[in-house]
């Protein structure tokens, strides 16, 4: 039996709509696809009745069981100060590179918080994960991007083991990220970057 569901996690601003919509269905829809999920089809309709009222940016979180059925949440959006710098650390926590369900968001989050626990919130705002050999996978909550100088934007391959983020899908499509295998050696040889759909890039500084 499956015992999870899946997951999209959207930002909604009035004036704009919701931000990467497309993206987001697309994922979902794939993944429902892949698992045998029914329901996705109708994502789409009670995310735009759960922000019917809204007057401000709110925070939207979708599941869909197996089952087809689909819960839609919202809570306030209160985004980042621009300057904003994350510190970040890296777990001892691995990531298995050959679970594929890790290539889809989906509440089954216990690496992600067994990774999260091992600092305390005061000492690191992200905690980073490293596969089973070695290489960058992704953070708990975000993607992992580096500014080498070389171009395009460094991001690690999905047969790392990691989701295949939203941001992190544009970022590809529009050119300004490309796939690269990474060491936690590279984060040092360059500008680092964590990011997410809903929060967009956040500047990050790794701590050792």
């Amino acid at each position: 039996m499956t015992d999870f569901s899946l997951i999209e996690t959207l930002r909604y601003e009035p004036e704009a709509g919701f931000v990467r919509l497309r993206l987001h269905l697309a994922r979902l829809t794939r993944s429902a696809r892949r698992l045998g999920f029914a329901g996705a089809a109708a994502a789409e309709a009670q995310l735009r009745e759960a922000v019917r009222d809204a007057e401000s940016a709110v925070r939207v979180r979708l599941t869909l069981d197996r089952q087809g059925a689909l819960a839609v949440t919202t809570a306030p959006f209160t985004p980042l100060p621009a300057d904003a710098l994350w510190r970040v650390r890296i777990a001892s926590t691995r990531l298995d590179s050959a679970d594929r369900l890790l290539r889809m968001k989906t509440t089954r989050r216990g690496v992600y918080e067994t990774a999260r626990n091992e600092f305390f919130a005061a000492e690191a705002d992200e905690v980073l994960l490293l596969n089973e050999r070695g290489e960058v996978c992704e953070g708990t909550i975000t993607s992992i991007f580096l500014d080498d100088g070389h171009g395009a934007l460094k991001t690690p391959p999905i047969s790392c083991g990691l989701l295949a983020g939203v941001l992190r899908t544009e970022l590809i499509c529009q050119r300004r990220a490309r796939v690269a295998r990474l060491s936690p050696a590279d984060l040092h040889r360059g500008h680092l970057y964590v990011g997410n759909s809903l929060r967009g890039l956040i500047r990050a500084e790794l701590v050792v």
